[in-house]
């Protein structure tokens, strides 16, 4: 039998265990600043396929998190409508990290620290299959976009802009 190489657990994988989630792990060299287009090529599957996990705030300083197709960025403007808000805003990398308990381009949205709304770009939810972060920088884990809605409540939008 080979000998698959060891990930340590991460708050995200401690959850998506506790809550009987099948996952695969995809560890992969991370380059900062590299973003979705390195864990992309490095995992051979498409960018739109790989999932950004972004914390976000409302205009009151509320915590949210969008998730986003890798090959997209997010329409502030768009979300801020679709759920109620005045404005939305990408939050410091430093607020970021203490909302979520995870290093800024190692966030996942499962296992966060804080627990807060999740949004989820509506295109995202008919793949079938996503790459999303696991918890740790060069770290993925591959999962069914419906673990999204049954696990986090995500709620669907429709914000993305081509990148």
């Amino acid at each position: 039998m080979a000998k698959k190489e060891h990930i340590s657990e991460t708050p995200a994988t401690q959850f998506l265990r506790r809550q009987g989630a099948l996952f695969t792990e995809h560890p992969y060299t991370y380059e900062e600043h590299g973003g979705t287009s390195v864990s992309a090529r490095e995992l051979g599957v498409d960018e739109h396929q790989v999932v950004k996990t972004l914390v976000m705030q409302d205009e009151s300083a509320k915590p949210l998190i969008v998730l986003m197709h890798g090959d997209c960025k997010v329409s502030t403007k768009n979300l801020a409508r679709q759920i109620g808000c005045k404005s939305v805003e990408p939050c410091k990398p430093e607020v970021a990290q203490r909302h979520s308990g995870f290093m800024v381009g190692g966030t996942s949205p499962f296992g966060t620290k804080k627990v807060m709304p999740v949004y989820v770009e509506q295109g995202i939810l008919l793949l079938p299959k996503i790459y999303i972060n696991g918890g740790r920088r060069g770290y993925l884990v591959g999962i069914v976009p419906d673990l999204l809605a049954t696990l986090l409540k995500a709620k669907a939008v429709n914000c993305a802009l081509d990148d």
